[in-house]
């Protein structure tokens, strides 16, 4: 679809991405503007919505996943109901150019979504912005809006034991800044080449990776420069064995995966999206074997703008209190905000669930 007028100064584009041979859809694709990253994700389904300020409707539209050959439209191009097909495709290698360290900001969308015994519990949806300063420092994060907080009925252990503001999980599990000897370098590591891809018109190796009998890992890594494209990690336990991972409060981890992507913008990889799923099996203490419930967070990070350039000038303000809910943060609904700001388009899935939490809620608060 194409649509946009001059009081809004924004000009929309939407429609499904697709393998352009099976016909399936292409979920975490990249949609942005050629030459600036502002741009969007498409969701499960393929599908996608993307609003482009009016200043920049001259440039074209990039749309690329790992493995197909990537295509460039003007946003004017884009029929309503466009069904947009990528060609799987391999390149030949081109020269990158790998600058020096240097503060940047990105901004995104968090989506947490956390169940309980397989109930939806509650669904945490905003906006962020990132202020790193350098490779190994974390960064500083301003909360800008929060979109929806939908909290139901939680088991009481919560009231005690549960970790407050979940966001700083997706900081701390980043293994490209704190621990890449986790999946890398390590005796145990098994490594095999399963393919080769293309990716933004690059060569790509797709490597399948193991750590028997708790862990594996995709990795997709360029073959000229060797930075990471893509990772996912997975642990689970194995034949009734728990692999390690921090026991505290009679909580067990059972089952964790995590995936980031990155994309490459002026010879640099920054990183593009990035998922969490953990499933946890909570006793009574852990000394007991006595089951209270199992919980199941997910969290994902879908950056849509990226800036390098006049950092310091750029409206940033550091607000992200850790020890703090993100609802007991949020500011009143701003549906200007949110208006144009670019979401991964919602599943009916998505929907059902928000809504979901949204009657028990109020039910609650009756």
């Amino acid at each position: 679809m194409f649509a946009g007028n001059a009081q809004d100064a924004h000009t929309t584009i939407s429609g499904r991405i697709v393998d352009a041979e099976t016909k399936d859809p292409l979920p975490l694709s990249s949609i942005y503007i050629k030459g600036r990253w502002i741009g969007t994700t498409s969701n499960k389904d393929g599908s996608f919505v993307f609003h482009i300020p009016s200043d920049l409707t001259a440039y074209p539209v990039v749309i690329s996943m790992i493995g197909y050959k990537s295509i460039e439209r003007l946003p004017n191009k884009f029929k309503k109901g466009a069904i947009v097909r990528l060609a799987p495709s391999t390149l030949q290698l081109s020269e990158v150019v790998v600058t020096s360290d240097k503060p940047y900001i990105i901004e995104g969308f968090i989506r947490d979504l956390q169940s309980e015994d397989g109930t939806h519990v509650e669904m945490l949806e905003y906006a962020t912005r990132f202020y790193y300063q350098n490779f190994r420092v974390a960064p500083q994060v301003e909360l800008r809006e929060v979109r929806r907080s939908f909290i139901a009925k939680k088991h009481p252990w919560n009231d005690l034991w549960e970790r407050k503001n979940s966001f700083w999980d997706l900081l701390e599990e980043d293994f490209i800044r704190h621990d890449i000897g986790a999946i890398l370098g390590k005796k145990k590591w098994k490594y095999e080449i399963k393919d080769v891809l293309s990716f933004n018109d690059r060569v790509v190796y797709k490597i399948a990776a193991r750590d028997a009998p708790f862990q594996r890992a995709v990795l997709y890594i360029d073959a000229e420069t060797f930075a990471f494209v893509r990772i996912e990690l997975t642990r689970q336990m194995s034949h009734g064995e728990y692999y390690k991972r921090g026991l505290k409060n009679g909580q067990q981890e059972i089952d964790y995966s995590i995936i980031y992507e990155y994309q490459k913008y002026n010879g640099r990889m920054y990183l593009k999206y990035q998922k969490e799923e953990d499933t946890y099996i909570v006793f009574e203490d852990s000394a007991s074997d006595s089951v209270l419930f199992t919980k199941d967070p997910r969290k994902e990070l879908f950056i849509n703008k990226l800036i390098i350039e006049n950092v310091d000038d750029y409206p940033f303000t550091k607000n992200l209190l850790i020890n703090r809910s993100i609802e007991s943060q949020a500011k009143p609904y701003n549906a200007e905000f949110w208006k144009y700001y670019n979401v991964p388009v919602e599943t009916a899935e998505e929907s059902e669930i928000a809504e979901k939490l949204r009657k028990a809620q109020l039910n609650i608060q009756r």
